[in-house]
C-alpha cells in the first residue's frame, strides 16, 4: 500500500489524536480531551460486563470525566493502529486497546484488552473522531488487595472530585 505526502501527514495527525484521548483520560483532561472529538460522535462500547452507547460530544467529555474520576486509577495503551483512508477528509482506524482500570472504593481492579474501530474526519481544527466503538477481547476483574497502597495516581489530583460527578448509569447498560 502506498501513500500519498498528504496522507501520510494525515496519518500522523490521526495517531496523534488517538494518543491524546487516551492521555486525556487517563489525566483527567478534560478541556483538552474535548478537542479529540467531533461534534456530532457516536460511541458503542461492549466490554465484558456492559455496554456503553454515548452520542454527541458535550455527553461524551461528561461521560469520561465523571467515570475516570479522582478515585479511579487508570492507564490506556492503544497499539499497533491501521489506518486507512475512505476519502480525502474521511478515515478509519483499528486500535488495539490495553487498559487498566483500579477502582479503589468498590475494591476492583479490571484489566482488558479491546478491539477499537474508529472514523475520523477532518474539520477546520484539524482530524476528529466521529464514531468510536470498540469489542472486548480480555476483561478480567479481580478484587484489589487490601494490602496494597496507592503511591501516586494523578487523577487523584486532577479528576472530577465526588460533588462534581454526573451519574453515568444513564449511559451504560449493565450485564450479569
Amino acid at each position: 500500500m502506498s501513500f500519498t505526502l498528504q496522507q501520510l501527514s494525515d496519518l500522523e495527525e490521526i495517531r496523534q489524536l488517538k494518543s491524546r484521548y487516551f492521555r486525556c483520560i487517563d489525566t483527567g483532561n478534560s478541556a483538552e480531551l474535548a478537542t479529540c472529538f467531533a461534534d456530532d460522535i457516536v460511541v458503542d462500547y461492549r466490554g465484558g460486563g456492559y455496554r456503553l452507547v454515548v452520542k454527541g460530544k458535550a455527553d461524551m467529555v461528561e461521560f469520561l470525566a465523571s467515570s475516570f474520576h479522582s478515585d479511579i486509577v487508570a492507564m490506556h495503551h492503544g497499539h499497533t493502529p491501521e489506518i486507512s483512508f475512505v476519502d480525502a477528509d474521511t478515515a478509519k482506524g483499528t486500535w488495539y486497546l490495553e487498559d487498566r482500570f483500579i477502582d479503589p472504593v468498590r475494591g476492583e481492579d479490571t484489566y482488558g484488552t479491546s478491539l477499537y474501530y474508529d472514523t475520523y474526519v477532518r474539520t477546520a481544527d484539524g482530524w476528529k473522531l466521529k464514531h468510536s466503538e470498540y469489542d472486548r477481547v480480555i476483561e478480567l476483574v479481580s478484587p484489589i488487595d487490601p494490602k496494597i497502597e496507592v503511591r501516586s495516581s494523578m487523577l487523584s489530583q486532577t479528576g472530577r472530585k465526588p460533588g462534581e460527578r454526573t451519574d453515568t448509569t444513564k449511559w451504560l447498560e449493565w450485564f450479569d
